[in-house]
């Protein structure tokens, strides 16, 4: 397909938001259009497709292993991909993560800085182009983190401590802020010297979109505030975690505009996939979705 100007300016931008460069062809499993693409793909669904340029990685500040960083920052450059890394403030130990006051105050002492910086180092060793995303959907309140629902001053105040940190173990890293989206989100923006990019999540459920508006609603249907919430600032706009689950059609009718949404979206510069089961339970009784691609097709 051949690109217009403005597609490859927009290319261009991912390039230097995520700082990479260099061609990719050949698609495999990622859907058609222009805006680059990436995914979290514990899997390995997108192992040996050309056309992603992102590789997301998730992980705790607590328990974590850091030596995975150095395996995954091979495959990413095997492969000409750069990588986001969410870093989560807890452990994945269930039976043994902090409370939200615990996890605030232990930030305002400095209790969590040699965590930040244990991680940080590493991330200064990488050769792929690194983002780094700290304490994202901090202004959700459906209860899944111990970092979101704060008073926006003690969350800005431990985003731009954390930030600092990493900052001085790793100056080349970009850093991200990633609200979910949704209404408020300005409240917990760090200020300009703090973010290089801006990410946000969506995720389109057909059953919910059914119970809640009693039609499907379209990808753009869900992108377009989150999207007008995240561009406010003016900086490039990620979606940082997408995911679909219903009939075919819908699937399908997602798939299609993912890189190719319809309308303006000028700071738009990525869209990452999270090809993974759902963790959290969804509200009114739809349990976990399942956004792998193999099983995200319900009927």
């Amino acid at each position: 397909m051949k690109r217009t100007g403005r597609q490859i300016l927009r290319s261009a931008a991912l390039g230097a938001a995520i700082g990479l460069c260099g061609a990719v062809s050949g698609a495999l499993a990622a859907p058609p259009g222009d805006l680059p693409y990436g995914a979290y793909d514990p899997g390995g669904d997108y192992r040996d497709d050309g056309d992603l340029v992102i590789e997301h990685l998730f992980l705790p500040w607590e328990d974590v292993y850091l030596p995975s960083l150095v395996d995954a920052d091979g495959y990413a450059r095997a492969r000409n991909r750069a990588l986001i890394v969410t870093l989560e403030p807890w452990t994945w130990t269930r039976s043994e993560r902090n409370t939200a006051e615990a996890l605030r105050e232990g930030i305002r002492r400095g209790a969590y800085d040699a965590n930040m910086k244990a991680v940080c180092d590493v991330l200064a060793t990488l050769r792929s182009p690194v983002t780094l995303r700290w304490a994202h959907e901090m202004e959700n309140s459906d209860g899944q983190f111990i970092w979101s629902g704060w008073d926006p001053e003690d969350y800005i105040s431990a985003f731009r401590h954390m930030t600092d940190i990493c900052r001085a173990s790793a100056p080349n890293v970009r850093v991200m802020w990633s609200p979910a989206g949704e209404e408020g989100l300005e409240a917990y923006y760090p200020g300009d010297d703090y973010v290089d990019l801006v990410g946000i999540s969506v995720f389109g459920l057909q059953a919910n979109d059914r119970f809640e508006v009693g039609r499907d609603r379209s990808y753009t249907e869900v992108l377009g505030p989150r999207y007008q919430r995240a561009a406010q600032f003016g900086k490039p706009v990620v979606v940082a975690e997408l995911g679909m689950s219903g009939s075919a059609d819908y699937v399908a009718s997602w798939d299609q505009a993912l890189r190719q949404p319809e309308g303006s979206y000028p700071n738009l510069v990525g869209v990452v996939y999270y090809d993974q089961k759902e963790v959290y339970a969804w509200p009114h009784g739809f349990g976990l979705p399942d956004w792998r691609l193999e099983f995200r097709v319900t009927d």
